[in-house]
């Protein structure tokens, strides 16, 4: 493409430009499908060893390592934290080294947790601090998705938008049922030593990332996320709208992921299963939620890219209210169980692509409500601001992994169960469809007080 070159030692496209038909039909769709393919691929290794442990705790006897209900519970919260709390440096990281050497780094940086984890389980009866050290460590697979969405977002046109982040997000969420379902075919295969092997299987799968993303990613050199995109955003009030809203949908999504295997194996447990069975049977069904729900965000990011993020978000927090009702009123059946939070999955993953959606069309329209003369200055304005946005929006939201996993647990250590957990989690989702309605659905009766709006709804929905 004569409007684009690339220097072949350092692989860095200049003059790249989505936004230009020519030259996005020239060639640059190509460009940005291979680099989706390679962000997809490192951030869905990213994500699975983000979740490693909640895998390696159902294979983890009490009587052998020492760990109780709570003790797993406070594991999985500590890696959900640590890769919350990362995605706001990785936001920038892109900006700062190229989309091409960051993913590079990232990837082969999580063969440390990794190998960790096996030295780990090799040595049984450690203290819990430990454990959590390394599940920490393997929270740095959770930052990877701010950085991979950041640098996506800058190779797709704004029609394009909520297909490529939903299929960037969605892929990557498929580590989370990936590693699970791993570890189930390992324990089928090998038995006892199937944890060494999954660790094992991850260490393959992160050299190959790794090397992919040197061979076939680029660096962009156009202006990214830095600190003053990032002082302009949390200066935004819908920067925490937003992310208040991503709680609900990616937290619950990423919480549930957890702690979905410990439920249901206290559910086994009630019903006379040993350990080992009960385990092992809920590794057999909590692949399934984080699955379909992976699948589902990147549907809903196509579908908010055809009626407005805002409306599917809406309909997905009404949606998983029923859903936590349902949980309430059926505590105690694992039917109920399996089948509310199957559920709560797929509502989530959706909203987690609606919401997503949502971003670039508020800040694009932001960027045009400035009154830009050059369009490419518009441009660079929305990029920089929706970056800077899905980096703090995924870190709440990952923040409200955290607190799924921390009220289930007081929930368990007070209740013996679940229910109380999901009381609260009913009432947020309540909340949270109210301020959606309120804030980006409802016509307000001052237009002039809303400019940042999502520009792929219907009139009634932008003007909210």
């Amino acid at each position: 493409m004569s409007a684009l070159r690339q220097e072949a030692d350092d692989r860095i496209l200049r003059e790249w430009d989505p936004e230009d038909t020519a030259q996005w039909e020239g060639g640059g769709s190509r460009i940005a499908r291979r680099n989706l393919i390679w962000s997809v691929a490192a951030e869905h290794v990213g994500f699975s060893v983000w979740s490693l442990w909640s895998v390696m705790v159902l294979f983890m006897p009490t009587d052998v390592y020492g760990l109780s209900t709570g003790d797993k519970f406070l594991i999985g919260a500590t890696a959900t934290l640590v890769g919350a709390l990362l995605r706001f440096p990785y936001t920038m990281a892109t900006t700062r080294f190229g989309g091409r050497n960051w993913t590079i780094f990232s990837a082969f940086v999580l063969l440390i947790p990794v190998s960790a984890t096996i030295w780990i389980l090799a040595n049984p009866g450690m203290p819990l601090w430990v454990y959590l050290a390394c599940a920490a460590l393997t929270g740095l697979g959770g930052g990877n998705f701010a950085s991979s969405m950041t640098n996506i977002n800058a190779f797709y046109p704004q029609r394009l938008k909520g297909w490529a982040l939903g299929l960037n997000a969605g892929g990557g969420n498929l580590g989370v049922p990936a590693v699970q379902l791993i570890g189930l075919l390992a324990v089928a295969w090998i038995g006892d030593a199937a944890p060494y092997w999954v660790c094992a299987v991850y260490l393959v799968l992160l050299t190959i990332a790794g090397i992919g993303a040197a061979l076939q990613m680029d660096n962009l050199t156009i202006p990214g996320v830095d600190l003053t995109a990032m002082k302009r955003a949390v200066a935004n009030r819908n920067t925490w709208i937003i992310a208040a809203l991503y709680i609900g949908t990616f937290g619950s999504f990423i919480g549930y992921s957890f702690a979905f295997g410990q439920v249901l194996v206290g559910h086994f447990r009630d019903g006379g299963a040993t350990p080992a069975d009960a385990a092992l049977q809920a590794a057999q069904i909590a692949f399934i939620g984080p699955l379909l729900g992976s699948i589902s965000r990147v549907y809903g990011g196509k579908l908010a890219d055809r009626i407005g993020g805002s409306r599917v978000t809406l309909w997905v927090f009404l949606g998983m209210m029923a859903a936590a009702t349902l949980l309430i009123v059926g505590s105690g059946s694992l039917a109920v169980c399996i089948a509310g939070f199957i559920v709560l999955f797929i509502l989530s993953g959706a909203g987690n692509g609606s919401v997503y959606k949502m971003i670039p069309s508020v800040f694009d329209a932001a960027a045009q409500s400035k009154g830009f003369d050059n369009p490419a200055d518009r441009a660079d304005y929305s990029r920089a601001l929706t970056g800077a946005v899905i980096g703090i929006a995924g870190a709440v939201g990952g923040l409200g992994g955290v607190g799924i996993n921390l009220v289930l647990r007081q929930s368990y250590l007070t209740s013996g169960s679940a229910t109380s957990a999901f009381i609260v989690f009913g009432v947020f989702y309540v909340v949270a469809a109210v301020i959606t309605w309120a804030v980006y659905v409802r016509v307000p009766h001052d237009a002039a007080q809303a400019p940042q709006v999502d520009t792929s709804a219907p009139v009634s929905e932008r003007l909210g």
